[in-house]
């Protein structure tokens, strides 16, 4: 798990229950990305909260979800603005 810390104290990470979070601080959670299937049984991922693209299609799960991951460390786990 990648945690960006800024001089501020603020941390970005995207989450998984690697590290209890809590005992760093408050949290605050927000959605980066919703992975669905389309009607053909296709599966995106669509970064659109936090301004990214939509990625795919893949025909599994999992790879929509390496693909999620890829993205957001490469783009959105970045300095913040």
């Amino acid at each position: 798990m990648n945690l960006l810390i800024t001089t501020a104290g603020t941390v970005r990470c995207v989450y998984n229950e690697k590290i209890d979070l809590s005992t760093i601080g408050p949290l605050t959670i927000q959605r980066g990305s919703h992975v669905e299937p389309d009607r053909d049984g296709r599966w995106w991922a669509d970064l659109g909260p936090v301004d990214g693209p939509r990625l795919g299609p893949f025909h599994i799960r999992s790879a929509a979800l390496d693909a999620e991951l890829d993205w957001l460390t490469a783009h959105w786990l970045t300095a913040l603005p």
